[in-house]
């Protein structure tokens, strides 16, 4: 028996479903009411002391942390094959996968607070905010409090569209030998970014790899997206901009923005 405890629009939790939807595994959907604070309560924090989504139970064992939970999935059900066979094509696979939890996977949070979330801490002083916000966060207290109830500033969302661009650049050179991050292999190393790269193109960020010249990257963006698993893994809701007025990230670096 496999439950899933996550958020529609939580991209960590979308790799597990596009993982999950790839294997063709059923699963026990759990949602959690991010907004409400759920993924905070007494709970769900003995189930994940880290406070975030997703949380994957097995048979009645938890395992934490997306890339983890997708690994442990590939692993438990090997029938379907996301993780190549050779020690040194794993290893490559492994290398992209921390290249995307250290750069694009915290990357994209900045415009995604910004752009999407602010509105949540209208009314809050800084002091209300660190209180009732950020410090009760076991994870992402000081995530948090960087970015405070106004948002984080320019140079933060600056950093973050170039680290963005940075990684949009280096796949698109791997992708030229492609159709996949490894060549002719769909692994999960293609799945992990997967929902971060949907999410780039719901803050208006596809102008990384649509302006014609990162067309690697772009024809691989579009038979990710075609895929049978993709639709499944973002139903309904999955998007921001489905659900919450969002502000670009172009919108928010031009001049004069606050």
């Amino acid at each position: 028996m496999i439950e899933l405890y996550h958020a529609m629009h939580s991209t960590c939790s979308q790799k597990v479903r596009l993982c999950l939807a790839e294997k063709s595994l059923a699963f026990d959907s759990r949602l959690v009411a991010i907004d409400r604070k759920e993924h905070l309560t007494d709970w769900y924090l003995k189930l994940n002391p880290n406070g975030v989504v997703p949380t994957l139970v097995h048979d009645g064992a938890i395992v934490l942390d997306s890339s983890v939970i997708c690994e442990y999935l590939d692993e438990q059900f090997p029938e379907v094959r996301l993780t190549p066979r050779p020690a040194l094509e794993r290893a490559r696979m492994r290398t992209w996968m921390r290249y995307f939890e250290e750069v694009p996977t915290a990357a994209v949070r900045v415009p995604s607070f910004n752009g999407a979330f602010l509105s949540r801490f209208d009314g809050l002083d800084e002091e209300r905010f660190r209180r009732e916000q950020a410090d009760i966060r076991p994870l992402r207290k000081h995530f948090y409090r960087r970015m405070g109830p106004k948002g984080f500033s320019t140079s933060d969302l600056e950093a973050s569209v170039e680290q963005l661009s940075s990684a949009v650049h280096r796949m698109d050179a791997a992708l030229v030998r492609g159709p996949w991050l490894l060549g002719e292999t769909y692994s999960l190393a293609d799945i992990v970014v997967a929902p971060l790269v949907d999410r780039m193109a719901d803050l208006g960020l596809d102008d990384l790899w649509n302006d014609g010249k990162r067309p690697a990257f772009a024809a691989w963006f579009e038979r990710l997206r075609a895929r049978p698993a993709f639709g499944e893994a973002f139903p309904k809701g999955a998007r921001l901009t489905e659900f919450l007025r969002v502000t670009s990230a172009r919108e928010l670096l031009a001049p004069g923005s606050s």
